[in-house]
């Protein structure tokens, strides 16, 4: 018999080779899946080497100032995370929307992000109304939200991991540090005209009425975006409050605190905390605007410990040596590597699996230090005093223990 095969025979095995090679690209598309299926079985966006998540902060309007720092720290973990390999093999891409400062738009954006998107996870809002605008559809479309902001408390949903502080944490703590330090007795409440200010604020005179036994002599609210704060510095001068509790935020700070100084209500003369000026907000009202007043936040940037001189460092890298980085900003930071520790844990990216697993999960390489999820999806966290510098940064001068979070302090509601 011929050795040699014929034209006939010769194609056999080639064909053989290229069956071979597609029962085995069949066989892998087929474990691929698998592989798919059992970290997702609730139709997210995840494929074999990517899971989408949606960043839905304000990047245009009023609230662009504030919340540019959050959309900034959020990228920074993201590709930091992609970089170490990503979550459970896969890399993480960002489908960004623009809430623009208009609750029904960032509404509109939640529904886009979770129904269309699929997607895993969102990374987003700063207000209270915003927060409380795409709640409803994170809830009913059982979606996973971060949320960096401090707020008012009085809220707990399965569907948030609330990475800022509450009331007890921000709020109480402040106004007991002032009522101590500086001997407050008097106090005039202002803040803008939305949910956030107004509930902190009811929540700040129960405190100074019923625990610190003080008196609040004046109380204001002002539309978002606000420039005019005439007729308030003249009611300040009135009243000659021992302490300015302010919860202004997004643009009016820059003319609010212009205006304080320009009618000479400066800290020489006047004490003055905070609740929403952080180093985002100082970078554009100046720093010499607000000198000596104070802030009471969990995070800034000043802040002498490991972890935030690595974060710092890879911050400015990315956005610039001019850059700052702000309480919101650290938070929002924290949200997705919250996520990715959640997701390893439970081995899946599957929303109730992700949130059953993220009770009790340990940070020790958060930039405000240790930080641990309670059981309500608020963090553990410091309340500390910052009281600003004519650089544009804050001077820490108060630091608390761990405080246990507690959205619903008895007595407040």
């Amino acid at each position: 018999m011929d050795s040699k095969l014929t034209g006939s025979s010769r194609r056999l095995p080639r064909r053989l080779a290229q069956g071979a090679a597609a029962l085995s690209m069949l066989a892998m598309s087929i474990f691929a899946s698998s592989a798919s299926a059992e970290v997702n079985t609730t139709g997210l966006a995840v494929t074999d080497t990517e899971v989408v998540v949606g960043q839905l902060h304000s990047a245009t309007g009023t609230m662009a100032i504030s919340e540019t720092g959050s959309i900034q720290a959020e990228r920074l973990a993201i590709e930091q995370i992609n970089a170490a390999g990503g979550i459970l093999g896969r890399q993480i891409k960002v489908v960004q929307e623009d809430g623009a400062s208009d609750w029904p738009t960032f509404a509109e954006k939640a529904k886009k992000l979770l129904e269309r998107d699929k997607v895993a996870a969102v990374f987003g809002c700063w207000t209270s109304a915003s927060r409380k605008a795409v709640l409803p559809i994170f809830e009913r479309e059982n979606g996973l939200l971060y949320y960096p902001t401090f707020y008012e408390g009085l809220e707990q949903s399965k569907n948030v991991v609330y990475t800022g502080q509450e009331a007890t944490q921000q709020i109480l703590a402040g106004l007991d540090w002032v009522a101590k330090e500086k001997g407050a007795k008097t106090f005039y409440l202002l803040g803008s005209d939305y949910i956030w200010p107004r509930t902190s604020m009811k929540i700040a005179r129960k405190h100074i009425e019923n625990v610190l036994g003080g008196k609040v002599v004046g109380e204001e609210y002002y539309p978002l975006g606000n420039t005019q704060f005439g007729s308030l510095t003249n009611k300040i001068k009135l009243k000659k409050p021992d302490v300015i509790f302010a919860a202004v935020v997004g643009g009016s700070n820059v003319a609010f605190y212009k205006q304080l100084k320009a009618a000479g209500i400066t800290a020489d003369k006047q004490t003055l905390l905070t609740l929403s000026v952080t180093e985002d907000e100082l970078l554009g009202i100046g720093g010499e605007n607000m000198a000596g007043f104070y802030a009471s936040m969990k995070y800034f940037q000043s802040l002498d410990n490991p972890n935030n001189v690595e974060f710092v460092k890879a911050f400015k890298a990315k956005y610039g040596s001019d850059a700052v980085i702000g309480d919101v900003t650290q938070a929002a930071y924290l949200g997705p590597w919250l996520w990715k520790a959640a997701v390893e844990k439970a081995g899946s990216f599957d929303v109730d699996k992700v949130v059953a697993a993220s009770a009790g999960l340990e940070l020790n390489t958060a930039p405000e230090g240790y930080v641990k999820v309670h059981e309500n999806q608020h963090l553990w966290s410091k309340t500390r005093i910052g009281q600003v510098q004519a650089d544009g940064q804050f001077q820490v001068v108060f630091e608390s223990d761990l405080i246990e979070p507690n959205p619903f302090p008895k007595g407040y509601q």
